[in-house]
Protein backbone atom coordinates (compact mmCIF):
# COMPACT_ATOMS: atom_id res chain seq x y z
CA UNK A 1 0.00 0.00 0.00
CA UNK A 2 1.04 3.22 -0.66
CA UNK A 3 1.39 6.22 1.41
CA UNK A 4 -0.99 8.83 1.20
CA UNK A 5 0.94 11.61 2.80
CA UNK A 6 5.16 12.74 2.91
CA UNK A 7 6.81 11.01 6.30
CA UNK A 8 7.79 14.58 7.60
CA UNK A 9 3.83 14.94 8.03
CA UNK A 10 2.87 11.72 9.03
CA UNK A 11 5.64 11.83 11.64
CA UNK A 12 4.11 15.42 12.98
CA UNK A 13 0.49 14.15 12.76
CA UNK A 14 1.66 10.70 15.04
CA UNK A 15 3.21 13.03 17.56
CA UNK A 16 0.64 15.62 18.44
CA UNK A 17 -2.08 12.77 18.37
CA UNK A 18 0.08 11.03 20.55
CA UNK A 19 -0.22 14.11 22.95
CA UNK A 20 -3.90 14.96 22.26
CA UNK A 21 -5.07 10.98 23.39
CA UNK A 22 -2.29 11.29 26.15
CA UNK A 23 -3.54 14.67 27.40
CA UNK A 24 -7.19 14.38 26.92
CA UNK A 25 -7.49 11.28 28.84
CA UNK A 26 -6.69 12.22 32.13
CA UNK A 27 -8.60 15.45 31.44
CA UNK A 28 -11.90 13.82 31.09
CA UNK A 29 -11.48 10.88 33.74
CA UNK A 30 -11.07 14.15 36.00
CA UNK A 31 -14.43 15.28 34.46
CA UNK A 32 -15.86 11.70 35.04
CA UNK A 33 -15.34 11.96 38.66
CA UNK A 34 -16.58 15.85 39.21
CA UNK A 35 -13.13 16.62 40.17
CA UNK A 36 -13.54 19.87 42.41
CA UNK A 37 -10.92 21.80 40.42
CA UNK A 38 -12.91 21.07 37.28
CA UNK A 39 -16.57 21.47 38.17
CA UNK A 40 -16.18 23.39 41.45
CA UNK A 41 -16.51 26.99 40.78
CA UNK A 42 -19.38 28.61 39.78
CA UNK A 43 -18.87 29.00 36.08
CA UNK A 44 -17.72 25.69 35.29
CA UNK A 45 -20.00 22.99 34.19
CA UNK A 46 -22.09 21.04 36.94
CA UNK A 47 -22.55 18.39 34.44
CA UNK A 48 -19.22 16.39 34.69
CA UNK A 49 -19.87 13.21 33.08
CA UNK A 50 -21.34 14.73 30.19
CA UNK A 51 -18.53 16.89 29.65
CA UNK A 52 -16.43 13.67 29.62
CA UNK A 53 -18.23 11.95 27.05
CA UNK A 54 -17.64 14.80 24.72
CA UNK A 55 -13.56 14.79 26.16
CA UNK A 56 -13.31 10.86 25.29
CA UNK A 57 -14.57 11.09 21.99
CA UNK A 58 -12.31 13.71 21.25
CA UNK A 59 -9.61 11.50 22.47
CA UNK A 60 -11.15 8.51 20.35
CA UNK A 61 -10.57 11.20 17.23
CA UNK A 62 -7.49 11.74 18.11
CA UNK A 63 -6.28 7.95 18.65
CA UNK A 64 -7.79 7.59 15.10
CA UNK A 65 -5.50 9.81 13.87
CA UNK A 66 -2.78 8.38 15.55
CA UNK A 67 -2.95 5.08 14.12
CA UNK A 68 -3.97 6.29 10.36
CA UNK A 69 -0.73 8.70 10.86
CA UNK A 70 1.12 6.23 12.64
CA UNK A 71 0.34 3.70 9.98
CA UNK A 72 1.59 5.87 7.14
CA UNK A 73 5.16 6.56 8.60
CA UNK A 74 4.81 2.49 8.35
CA UNK A 75 3.99 2.20 5.02
CA UNK A 76 6.43 5.26 3.93
CA UNK A 77 9.61 3.48 5.61
CA UNK A 78 8.29 0.01 4.24
CA UNK A 79 8.21 1.53 0.65
CA UNK A 80 12.03 3.02 1.31
CA UNK A 81 13.07 -0.49 2.13
CA UNK A 82 11.58 -2.21 -0.66
CA UNK A 83 13.45 1.07 -2.81
CA UNK A 84 17.04 -0.04 -1.06
CA UNK A 85 16.98 -3.67 -1.72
Amino acid sequence: MRPVVSTGKAWFCTILSAFGVIILTPIAHLFNTNHESFVGSINDPEDGPAVAHTVYIAALVYLVFFVFCGSQVYFASRKRSIALR
